[in-house]
């Protein structure tokens, strides 16, 4: 099994469609081991975005990304970092093929919904900003909570 972080920018939550969007990932079989509402520090951003410290766009990244509230969540399943990443689409919403998050609800590249970690090693970097180890349930088992219910 594999975890991966994804954040519902705060255009995501100011468009109503967080819900969509994480029905999306529990329609494919993928778990949600941990989520959160949280607005987050530029300190955070920054740690966050920290591999496009040295690039121009940066301060652009950290001003839209703590401009509202986000939804952060942790997700567990087989080659899950490669399904969500194929799910969110195109990074440029304007290329992202339709079915795709971005390709059915962002309008830019600036704007564009959600961020998915882009591996496993920055999965697990990036799960560690937002989530403690007591707040994720690690390989839940859904099956048996709905055992009893036919």
């Amino acid at each position: 099994m594999e975890n991966t972080l994804v954040l519902l920018k705060p255009d995501a939550v100011a468009k109503g469609v967080c819900g969509e969007i994480i029905a999306r990932f529990e329609k494919r079989g993928i778990k949600i081991i941990g989520m959160k509402m949280l607005y987050l520090s530029r300190a955070q951003a920054a740690i966050h975005y920290s591999e496009h410290q040295d690039k121009p766009f940066f301060d652009e990244l950290v001003n839209f990304i703590i401009s509202g509230p986000l939804v952060a969540i942790a997700l567990q399943g087989e080659n899950v970092v490669k399904l969500v990443r194929t799910m969110m689409g195109s990074t440029n919403p304007l290329e992202a093929a339709p079915g795709t998050i971005r390709g059915d609800l962002a309008t830019n590249i600036k704007n564009n919904i959600i961020h998915g970690s882009d591996g496993p090693v920055s999965a697990k970097r990036e799960i560690n900003i937002y989530f403690n180890d007591s707040e994720l349930c690690k390989e839940v088992a859904y099956e048996s909570l709905y055992k009893d219910r036919g």
